[in-house]
């Protein structure tokens, strides 16, 4: 692939920004665009025209409004009731992660994390957090980087590009926050397909675990398409709950062609009071340092198991969907869908089970349908089903 701008973007990658996090804890390469350049469209209007095609939702932004007081109170309640399960999942990973690459990595030639932009950044913050304390059984030398994936237009090739300069001898491994359907892992793979010849030069930065495997990591993994991941039950995530004030204040990415640079982001100012970013990390390591059970190794995959590929097609299949990206599993992903889409209805196992709160609160708020279907929809305990606005293609 020819990039023809990218030198200007490959200078020093000391000159890209961290959002709201520290510069120790990781880089963006996001070009980051004042919010007024972005037109700000309402979710009924970005709905209607993401369904007739007429725009990629990537092409615009709707603009983030502070959260209200009973969803910093929900979250606050989910970082109680989960920081210390995070603080374990993020030990295992650190830990498994040292198991498989101790012997590869070096201060010279690091494991390379690269956060996909904007769920895996909390994740990744956490991971690289855990990897560089000198004090842990799982030390080990890395970076991290945080780069952006659209879905139909895939990962920033320039931001991939910059990083496969900056460390041609080191292992990348792709962090994200969760999976849903898997669409993610599906769009990586795509992304990652040239690299996939054994005589590319980068081959072994990215196919470091074999030649199929797509070397995605993810703190909850309900889809089963991972390659390393702490549990693939859906849970409330703490993160998962807020959007910028918990991912280092970036909005969601906008895409740019490569020809013209990387993607682009809104770093929302105006939001640094309700900002939880730090917070998050420095609560969520803080546990992880109290932890007093040794962690233990996860199991890694060669092969995504789609484990939830034939529920999808039934959900698909009962409320008469034909584009799947109306359907948004797991608690995070529901919840979002909420906040910045048109929900239909929320499907849910449990009536009243405590890690869909918001969700339901959300709901009563709008007026929106909820349905109660049990253990048909798990592993997911949360789905939300897209409003159909044009007819689907």
């Amino acid at each position: 692939m020819t990039l023809p701008n990218i030198q200007a973007h490959r200078a020093n990658l000391n000159n890209y920004g961290s959002g709201s996090y520290l510069t120790s804890d990781v880089t963006v390469l996001l070009d980051i665009v004042d919010k007024d350049a972005v037109a700000d469209v309402p979710v009924s209007q970005k709905e209607a025209l993401i369904q007739s095609g007429q725009r990629h939702y990537s092409d615009m932004l709707t603009l983030e409004q502070a959260p209200t007081a009973m969803h910093e109170q929900l979250y606050s309640q989910a970082l109680a009731q989960g920081g210390e399960r995070a603080a374990t999942d993020i030990a295992r990973l650190a830990h498994t992660l040292h198991d498989v690459f101790q012997h590869n990595v070096s201060d010279e030639h690091p494991l390379v994390l690269v956060s996909l932009v904007r769920a895996g950044l909390p994740i990744g913050v956490l991971l690289q957090r855990a990897l560089s304390d000198t004090d842990s059984s799982y030390h080990l030398p890395s970076k991290h980087y945080g780069i952006s994936i659209i879905r139909d237009r895939g990962l920033d090739p320039v931001a991939l590009q910059i990083l496969l300069d900056a460390y041609p001898s080191s292992p990348i491994v792709f962090v994200d926050g969760w999976t849903g359907k898997g669409a993610i892992y599906k769009e990586l793979a795509r992304s990652l397909e040239t690299f996939s010849d054994t005589a590319h030069p980068s081959f072994a930065n990215i196919f470091h675990q074999g030649a199929d495997v797509i070397p995605l990591l993810t703190l909850a993994d309900p889809a089963g398409v991972a390659w390393l991941a702490a549990s693939e039950e859906d849970w409330l995530i703490p993160s998962g709950l807020l959007n910028s004030t918990v991912s280092g204040l970036i909005s969601r990415s906008l895409y740019t062609e490569p020809q013209s640079g990387l993607h682009r982001s809104v770093f929302y100012e105006d939001l640094i009071e309700a900002d939880h970013s730090l917070a998050f990390i420095d609560h969520v390591d803080a546990v992880r340092h109290s932890l007093t059970t040794p962690p233990e190794c996860l199991p890694t995959y060669q092969q995504p198991r789609y484990q939830t590929a034939a529920l999808i097609d039934t959900l698909a299949a009962d409320y008469d969907i034909t584009n799947r990206n109306r359907i948004k599993p797991t608690i995070a992903e529901a919840t979002r869908a909420i906040l910045r889409r048109d929900p239909e209805r929320i499907l849910l196992a449990t009536a009243e089970h405590p890690d869909t709160i918001l969700l339901r609160h959300l709901c009563a708020q709008r007026g929106i349908t909820i349905d109660v279907l049990g253990d048909k929809i798990l592993p997911y305990q949360a789905i939300t089903l897209i409003k159909q606005r044009a007819k689907d293609s």
